[in-house]
């Protein structure tokens, strides 16, 4: 899985609060900046794609690690 520039802790919330809270990060962010999305709601594998195809966003992929999902994308 590639590198990232920023990490965004979502981790105990629920679907939509993750990508708000990636929404809201990413608007301050440059674009082609890496950002690295930790969440527990098994939703956000659903959301976070849809909305980087919304937004124009590229969403890089996902890995598990325990509990914990990670999902890379790279801001448009």
């Amino acid at each position: 899985m590639a590198a990232w520039d920023i990490v965004i802790d979502c981790e105990g919330l629920l679907c939509p609060l993750p990508v708000l809270r990636a929404r809201k990060r990413l608007i301050s962010l440059a674009p082609g900046t890496v950002a690295c999305i930790r969440t527990t709601d098994a939703m956000a594998l659903i959301d976070l794609p849809h909305f980087c195809t919304q937004a124009g966003h590229d969403y890089l992929g996902w890995e598990t690690e325990d509990a914990v999902t990670r999902h890379l994308i790279r801001r448009g």
